[in-house]
This record gives structure tokens, C-alpha cells and sequence, in this order.
């Protein structure tokens, strides 16, 4: 990743040491307020606006992808595996790496595209949280961890981005696609704002493609040391609970050593005002990667 140089559109009123280049953008009550992400390249920084018309999607392209899968979630490693490769879980509509751990996924990662945010053939209510069956039993989270937890069982790679099968969908039901967060205020509120920025990324960008995970961060304590300290919880207590959550951002122009615009943002598990500026979260991606 740190081959490519942050350019992010930052707004105005946005923390000490967002990206330089201000644009304006709307702001509404029920929505976040949201920064668009400038163009880089390899080579150069090439800054422009992501204000330019929607990517038009033919109908007869959207028929053409229900018969083949409309992203390629692996396509991420073009820009480097992000390891480990203990408990690696390639699905039709995510790549994920689980943290035996934490009983968290370390990364997961997910592309969406115009077609494949177009298509509308899965419904959420045909899909159901199951365990990954895939990871040894006394390691994996277990749907038992989560009851009366206080926590929302939250997606990383949200449903509403595999709408293009209910394959799809499903997969994104398994826990090991799964962090205990914060559900009122948060995950059903700021959390799933952030999501729609993303998938609305589509609307300039071809191919978007997303890395989410959880973070568990030190906090200074009234010692002056700093600590990390989290909840766990499970019967016998065993999921961690994440402090905060991550984005990496990668949207593409779709030419082969194209432009990519490059974001990223770091979130606390807690509630967050609806007012306030996701430029606030944005972080170099060097943080993300230490």
C-alpha cells in the first residue's frame, strides 16, 4: 500500500493533519457528513473531485453479470497481501483472514463495482448468521457469544454490498465476517452511513474496492502509561471487543495502472453524532498499516 501517496479530499473544519486539497460537499441531519476522495497514481498525484457524472450501468451489463460473479474480492492483492494466511476464507463476495485470537477477522476484504451495487438478487431475510464452520471449533466465535452481549453482531463487509446473489449475501452472515460493535449510534447509525459513502463511491468510480477490521488501541491512563484495555465477551468469555474499527479505501479508475484514489479511517466503537465529519476519522495509511 505505501506505494501509493494519500490524496484525500479533505472538507474544511476537518482535524489538524487531514490531506491538504478542501472541497465543499452537502451536509444533511440524518446523514454523515462526508469527505470524496482525490485521484492517485503510481507515479504522480493527479487531484481531482470525484463530482463528475454517475457511471452508467446498462441494463443488458447488469443481466450479463447475474450469470457470472460482478467483482473479484482477491484483486486486492495486486496491491500486496495483507496476511496473515492462517484461517484465509476466499467467498463469492469477500476474502477474509480471521484472528484465532481475538475470535475477530483480522481484515476482510470486499470490491464492489456499479453492476454489482445495481443488482438486486438476494434478500436479507433469507440469510442467517451461522459459525465459520472452516475454523477449528474451540477457536472459531460462536453464535452463543453474542446473545445478550449488549453488542450488534457487525458486519465488516456490510450485506447491502452482495445484493448480487443471495450466495453472496449469505456469506457475509458468517461470523468470522463479524466484530461485537456498538449497535445504537454506531453500528446501525454512523457505521452504516460510512457504508453508503462507500457503495455511493460508485457512482464516479468503476471499482471500489474496501479493506475493514478491528483495531484494539492503547488509552492513557490516569498513571500517564498507556494500556490496552477491551471488553471480552462469549460463554467462557473469548471474543474481543474491538476499541475501534478500520477503512482502507481504493477506488479505481479500472485501467491497468490506472488511477486509484486511496482513503483511510479509523472509527471508535462508540456512538458517534451523526453531525459530525467523517474527515474527522481520516488517518494516513501508514497508521492503518503499523
Amino acid at each position: 500500500m505505501s506505494k501509493f501517496t494519500l490524496a484525500l479530499v479533505a472538507a474544511g473544519g476537518a482535524a489538524a493533519g487531514a490531506a491538504a486539497t478542501a472541497v465543499m460537499y452537502g451536509t444533511s441531519r440524518n446523514q454523515v457528513q462526508t469527505p470524496s476522495l482525490a485521484t492517485t497514481t503510481t507515479t504522480t498525484v493527479s487531484p481531482t473531485t470525484a463530482s463528475g457524472p454517475p457511471v452508467p450501468v446498462p441494463a443488458s451489463a447488469i443481466k450479463a453479470a447475474a450469470r457470472q460473479a460482478p467483482v473479484d474480492p482477491s484483486g486486492l492483492y495486486q496491491y500486496g497481501f495483507p496476511g496473515p494466511i492462517s484461517d484465509l476464507r476466499p467467498a463469492a463476495s469477500l476474502v477474509s483472514s480471521f484472528d484465532r485470537r481475538t475470535r475477530n477477522p483480522a481484515w476482510v476484504a470486499e470490491h464492489i463495482t456499479p453492476i454489482s451495487v445495481a443488482m438486486r438478487d438476494a434478500d436479507r431475510k433469507f440469510s442467517v448468521f451461522v459459525e465459520d464452520v472452516g475454523i477449528p471449533e474451540k477457536f472459531r466465535a460462536k453464535l452463543k457469544d453474542y446473545f445478550r452481549s449488549g453488542y450488534d453482531r457487525g458486519h465488516q463487509v456490510p450485506a447491502a454490498d452482495a445484493k448480487w446473489s443471495q450466495e453472496a449475501m449469505d456469506d457475509t452472515f458468517a461470523l468470522s465476517n463479524m466484530c461485537p460493535q456498538v449497535g445504537e449510534g454506531f453500528n446501525r447509525d454512523y457505521w452504516a452511513h460510512f457504508e453508503d459513502f462507500c457503495r455511493r463511491l460508485t457512482n464516479n468510480y468503476p471499482s471500489v474496492r474496501i479493506v475493514t477490521g478491528p483495531l484494539y488501541l492503547p488509552k492513557r491512563e490516569p498513571d500517564g502509561k498507556w494500556r490496552v484495555s477491551y471488553e471480552v465477551i462469549g460463554s467462557p468469555p473469548n471474543v474481543s471487543v474491538p476499541t475501534h474499527f478500520y477503512k482502507v479505501i481504493y477506488a479505481e479508475d479500472g485501467k491497468i495502472g490506472g488511477n486509484v484514489s486511496l482513503g483511510a479511517f479509523v472509527l471508535p466503537n462508540a456512538v458517534i453524532s451523526n453531525d459530525k465529519p467523517l474527515t474527522d476519522f481520516e488517518v494516513p495509511v501508514e497508521a492503518v498499516e503499523r
